[in-house]
């Protein structure tokens, strides 16, 4: 069984927050998820390494009323696997939420807090959005192996059933996209991931299709906060309609 992280004395343990939050969600695996050998083994390497760390599943993030889910690739090594919230801690989540703020989706000061290892809890709150990872556990080099990204389908699957006023779905980045609609049990080929892409699916929900906000698609060139911000505002005006 892998180790749980010990508290740090005198304060919060990294993931003591956002892991409290997730506790009790049916689409939440466990802490100790064994489902994915490779990860696991990452995750116990991690743990002897970064004891303060969250190194464990992350929850979503946000209210399960949402009208917009947002899924993502998996957590980062200095983003969700240290703090235990998708998207904080890392590059890819100072662009998400600034951009949630500007198009009405998150209120309340988002706190990296790369300069500290006892990250604690800020005062970020989503409205009307949620946010998780086709990946709850962070793979190495922050790559997934096809066979980990099927396993940990059935999380997505409920996490997306869970949210009964859900209206759109945003993708970030292919791998996501695809996973998205294995989860709902449709047809890649009929839904091909582009950038910039609103998709009306069958069951009635759009899924909208975004290039992931990392450092290395907006150091590149692939996705510019203009690009992104873009993608929000026009989710924000079919919500409006």
């Amino acid at each position: 069984m892998s180790k749980k992280s010990p508290r740090p004395e005198g304060g919060l343990s990294l993931g003591d927050g956002p892991r409290r939050e997730g506790r009790g969600d049916a689409d939440a695996p466990p802490s100790d998820c064994a489902l994915c050998s490779r990860l696991v083994g990452f995750r116990d390497e991690l743990r002897e390494k970064y004891p303060h760390w969250h190194n464990a599943p992350v929850p979503s993030f946000g209210s399960r009323d949402a009208r917009v889910l947002i899924v993502g690739l998996g957590p980062g090594l200095m983003g969700a696997n240290r703090t235990g919230r998708p998207f904080t801690g890392d590059y890819a989540g100072d662009l998400l939420y600034a951009t949630l703020r500007e198009h009405g989706f998150a209120a309340g000061e988002y706190v990296a807090g790369r300069d500290t290892e006892a990250w604690e809890p800020d005062t970020l709150t989503l409205k009307d959005a949620r946010v998780t990872n086709a990946v709850r556990c962070l793979p190495p080099q922050n790559k997934p192996l096809p066979a980990e990204i099927a396993t940990c389908r059935k999380f997505l699957v409920t996490e997306i059933a869970g949210m009964k006023k859900l209206k759109v779905i945003v993708a970030l980045g292919r791998v996501a996209h695809e996973a998205i609609i294995a989860a709902l049990g449709l047809k890649q080929k009929a839904h091909p991931f582009t950038h910039g892409a609103q998709h009306e699916l069958p069951n009635g929900l759009v899924l909208a299709d975004s290039y992931h906000c990392s450092r290395y698609n907006t150091n590149t060139g692939v996705l510019t906060p203009k690009m992104f911000k873009e993608v929000f505002r026009n989710v924000r005006r079919r919500l409006d309609l």
